[in-house]
């Protein structure tokens, strides 16, 4: 099962770390992938949830380990553009990352290609599905 850092959270919420290159570079090093926010402004890669924060670099985006949520349209196309594994949703119940998963809003329907988004919002069978995002991964790597 693939174990995803959501914005490199790995036990617990820690808002004020949340998408920084160390913070998702540490849960990678304890052997997760990360789920980062990417923005595209003024011709450079950010992360950051709501708004561009930390400036970072394409060969991080490119990681095995990272899948980047395109926060827009553009960053979106610059992702697509250096062939990082990427997805873009807002309201979707489940959206198509560009490596085939099957991103999946909480409390909808698994397939053995979804990763199972926040489990912690829910009852699901994990058995079911490829993966999950988790801001407590290191709790369902224990159990």
């Amino acid at each position: 099962m693939i174990l995803i850092a959501h914005r490199g959270n790995i036990d617990g919420r820690k808002p004020s770390y949340e998408n920084g290159n160390k913070y998702c570079q540490e849960a990678i090093d304890e052997g997760y992938h990360v789920e980062i926010d990417v923005h595209w402004y003024e011709g450079i890669f950010w992360t950051g949830h709501d708004r561009p924060q930390y400036r970072v670099r394409t060969d991080f985006l490119k990681k095995k380990e990272v899948w980047c949520h395109a926060k827009d349209i553009q960053a979106l196309y610059q992702l697509r553009e250096i062939e990082a594994h990427c997805f873009f949703h807002q309201n979707d119940n489940v959206t198509l990352t560009s490596e085939g998963y099957l991103w999946t809003y909480p409390t909808h329907k698994l397939t053995p290609k979804s990763i199972c988004v926040l489990p912690e919002l829910q009852v699901v069978d994990l058995t079911s599905c490829a993966g999950v995002c988790s801001d407590n991964v290191e709790k369902l790597k224990n159990e």
